[in-house]
C-alpha cells in the first residue's frame, strides 16, 4: 500500500490476511481528498467506473464531507454511511464499494454487488406438467423477487440477517403480517440470532437449528424450490426462510401431510389431484410394509398365503442358502447401493447403471440361486413406489427396513406393534404450535378438504386451522 493513502484506508487493508486482493485508489472530488476501496472479484466494474466518473464529474465543486459527496456527487448510486469497521468489511466483502475521506472515520458504502449466478428454470426436483415452472435459484435478492412479484401486498414482510461469523450468510426472514402468527415469527426470529456457527454455505444448514427434534428420522419442516408454492404456504400463515447462495427455502411450521401434496394439484382437476394423491397414500404403505409383509408371511403365516401361490413361492425359493429374512434384506441393501451409486454417478452414465444394475444383479443372483426372484419383484415393486412421495424417500428407506427385521423376527404381531409406535410417535410430535400429523391426529375435519382428497378450490374459504394463523378467512 502507498504511504500517501490515509489511516482510515489502512485500517480497512490491515484487516485483510492478503490485502492485494483489494483494491484501494486515492481520490480528490473539490477539496475532499479520500480512497476508494474496492473487491474487484465481487463489485460490478460498470458501477465501480460510475463512481470513479462521478467523482471526476464533480471534482471542480467545493465538496467537503462524506455527506457531501453523497448527496451531490453520487446521488444516482445506492449509498449509506457507516462508522462500524466490521460492518463496512462485511460490506466489502459483499461486493460493496467503500469510500473513505481524510479526517473521517466514517465510510461511504456504495451498492456494487455482482455476482455471476444461473438463469432461472425449473426446478430438477419439483418438475410439473402444469403450472409455473420458475425455480429459485441461487441468489437471493432474485428469489425475493420471485416472491414479491407474487404476493403485491404491503402486508408481506421481509427481515434481512446474516448468519455466520465468517461467511456472513444472508438470511431473509419471509412472512405475511396480517396472516402469520406473531409468537410463531418471533419463535422463529430467536432461534435464527441464536445461531453461532463459522458459516452457514446452504439452507439445509439451518433446518437443525428450526426443528425441535433434529434427531428425528422425520423431518419437521418444509423445503421448496419453486415460488408458487411457497407464495402459498405464506398464504396459509407459515413463514418461509431464504439463504442467499442456496435455492432451496425452508418453510416453518410443517404438517406431513405437505409431503403428499404436489403443486400440480392445485392446477387440475380436483378428481384426478385426489386420485393421484390417494397413489402417494398408497405407495407409501406399499414402499414401507410390503418387504415386511413379505416376509412375516412366509416365516410365520404361511397358512395365509393362498395356495397357488404358496406353490409357485415353495418352487422358488427351493433350495436357497438363506433365510426370507436374509434374503429381503440382501435385496432391499442391493437395490439401495444401486439407488445411491446412479444418484452419485454422472447422469449420463447413472440411469444405464441403475437399469443395467438391477437387471444383471438381479437376474445373476436369481440364476446363481442366492436370491428368489418373489423377493426381487417385492422388493422392485416397493423401491418403485418410494418414489411416489420423493421427500419422504430417506425416511420410509429406513423405515421399511426396521419393518422388514421386525416382521422377520416376530411376525405379524412385531410389525403392527412397530408401525403403531412409528404413529404414537409421529402423532406426539408439535412444533411451533402445530401438530405434525393434524389433520389426522388431532382431527380437524374442516382441513380434510386439502388432505386425503384435494376439494374444488372455491371451497377453501378458510385458511388450515391446523396450522396458527390470525386471519383465518381466505375467501369471501
Amino acid at each position: 500500500m502507498q504511504n500517501n493513502l490515509m489511516k482510515e484506508a489502512e485500517r480497512i487493508l490491515e484487516r485483510f490476511e492478503t490485502p492485494e486482493s483489494v483494491v484501494s485508489r486515492e481520490i480528490k472530488c473539490g477539496a475532499v481528498r479520500g480512497a476508494l476501496i474496492v473487491h474487484p472479484d465481487l463489485s460490478e466494474g460498470e458501477t465501480v467506473r460510475a463512481v470513479m466518473f462521478a467523482l471526476e464529474r464533480d471534482g471542480s465543486r467545493s465538496l467537503k464531507t462524506l455527506e457531501e459527496l453523497e448527496r451531490y456527487a453520487l446521488f444516482e448510486c445506492e449509498t449509506s454511511i457507516s462508522e462500524n469497521i466490521d460492518e463496512c468489511i462485511e460490506n466489502l466483502l459483499s461486493g460493496d464499494v467503500l469510500l473513505c475521506v481524510e479526517g473521517d472515520e466514517r465510510y461511504l458504502v456504495v451498492n456494487a454487488r455482482s455476482y455471476t449466478t444461473r438463469s432461472i428454470m425449473e426446478p430438477p426436483t419439483e418438475t410439473v406438467m402444469r403450472g409455473p415452472r420458475e425455480g429459485f435459484i441461487e441468489d437471493l435478492k432474485t428469489n425475493l423477487s420471485l416472491l414479491e412479484r407474487r404476493l403485491k401486498s404491503p402486508d408481506f414482510a421481509v427481515v434481512k440477517t446474516t448468519v455466520g461469523r465468517r461467511t456472513k450468510t444472508g438470511v431473509a426472514i419471509c412472512y405475511i403480517a396480517s396472516v402469520a402468527e406473531p409468537s410463531v415469527v418471533k419463535k422463529i426470529k430467536k432461534r435464527i440470532e441464536k445461531i453461532d456457527v463459522d458459516g452457514i454455505v446452504d439452507s439445509h444448514y439451518l433446518v437443525p437449528y428450526l426443528e425441535e427434534n433434529p434427531l428425528s428420522l422425520f423431518s419437521q419442516v418444509g423445503l421448496s424450490e419453486k415460488p408458487d408454492v411457497v407464495a402459498a404456504k405464506l398464504l396459509e400463515g407459515r413463514v418461509a426462510l431464504i439463504v442467499d447462495g442456496s435455492p432451496i427455502v425452508v418453510t416453518v411450521p410443517f404438517l406431513m401431510i405437505e409431503d403428499f401434496q404436489a403443486g400440480e394439484d392445485y392446477y387440475q382437476r380436483s378428481t384426478f389431484a385426489t386420485f393421484v394423491r390417494l397413489l402417494r397414500y398408497l405407495g407409501l404403505m406399499l414402499a414401507a410394509l410390503l418387504p415386511a409383509l413379505y416376509v412375516a408371511l412366509q416365516n410365520f403365516h404361511y397358512t395365509l398365503i393362498p395356495v397357488r401361490f404358496m406353490i409357485t413361492l415353495m418352487a422358488a425359493v427351493k433350495g436357497l442358502p438363506l433365510s426370507p429374512l436374509a434374503e429381503t434384506l440382501f435385496v432391499l441393501l442391493l437395490f439401495e447401493i444401486i439407488r445411491e451409486a446412479s444418484v452419485r454417478m454422472p447422469r449420463a452414465v447413472g440411469m444405464a447403471m441403475s437399469i443395467v444394475g438391477a437387471l444383471v444383479l438381479g437376474e445373476t443372483a436369481v440364476n446363481a440361486g442366492l436370491i428368489s426372484s418373489p423377493a426381487v419383484m417385492v422388493t422392485a415393486l416397493s423401491s418403485i413406489a418410494l418414489f411416489t412421495v420423493p421427500n419422504l424417500i430417506g425416511t420410509t428407506s429406513v423405515l421399511r427396513i426396521l419393518y422388514t427385521v421386525a416382521g422377520g423376527l416376530c411376525g405379524l404381531f412385531g410389525l403392527i406393534l412397530s408401525v403403531l409406535f412409528t404413529l404414537h410417535y409421529v402423532c406426539s410430535m408439535n412444533a411451533y404450535d402445530t401438530p405434525y400429523l393434524a389433520p389426522f391426529a388431532p382431527l380437524v375435519y374442516s382441513d380434510f378438504k386439502d388432505a386425503i382428497e384435494r376439494a374444488p378450490l372455491q371451497s377453501f374459504k378458510k385458511r388450515p386451522k391446523s396450522l396458527p394463523n390470525i386471519n383465518p378467512t381466505r375467501m369471501g
